[in-house]
């Protein structure tokens, strides 16, 4: 597997791997849904929080563990997505750090940023895509699957949230078999948005 750190664009969204001349945006698209944030994301980026944050990004950017997007709409940075525990020995990536401004929820957006990212994947040589949620996101949640992920199990007590609270994990995938289904599956779901 091969991923490279480059635009990806469709006709709802346009994914450009993070710089610093995306960070303004990045913060404002943040502070757009502070209860998001202090409820279900198990780090924060708002306020004084953002700052640590983007520059662990970019760190893991630079060291090549992570690629981290710009969720860019209507020319405006609107949110964030990420190829996250790169493993390119075992041929698997992880699509995370997912957040959009609330606006873009339920439209075109999700199900056409996530058909860029995973027909990367796989083209570059993925042989499983997993999608790790929150067991208490119920959005997210809903709308992995409703790309066409399997859940294969939830990690009881995996992880210690900013706040304290230690959540449960749900693991999703996608095998490069299941690919042409879910790919089939997108591309008819995006073709219904005018």
């Amino acid at each position: 597997m091969n991923l490279e750190s480059r635009v990806l664009e469709s006709r709802f969204v346009r994914l450009e791997p993070f710089t610093e001349t995306h960070e303004a945006g990045l913060r404002a698209a943040c502070a757009a849904d502070p209860d998001t944030w202090n409820r279900l994301y198990p780090y924060s980026m708002l306020g004084e929080a953002f700052d640590p944050q983007w520059a662990r990004l970019r760190a893991e950017q630079a060291r090549g563990v992570t690629i981290p997007f710009a969720v860019v709409v209507g020319g405006a940075v609107r949110g964030m997505t990420t190829f996250i525990a790169v493993d390119p020995a075992n041929n698997t990536v992880e699509i995370g750090a997912t957040y959009y401004e609330p606006s873009l929820r339920g439209g075109p957006v999700n199900p056409s940023a996530k058909r860029l990212l995973l027909g990367h994947a796989f083209d570059a040589g993925a042989a499983r895509v997993q999608f790790r949620v929150d067991a208490l996101n119920a959005r997210s949640r809903a709308a992995v699957l409703k790309l066409g992920a399997v859940q294969e199990g939830i990690l009881r007590r995996d992880r210690v949230t900013w706040t304290g609270r230690v959540r449960d994990t749900v693991v999703f995938s996608i095998l490069v078999d299941e690919w042409p289904a879910v790919r089939d599956g997108l591309d008819a779901r995006l073709a219904g948005f005018a």
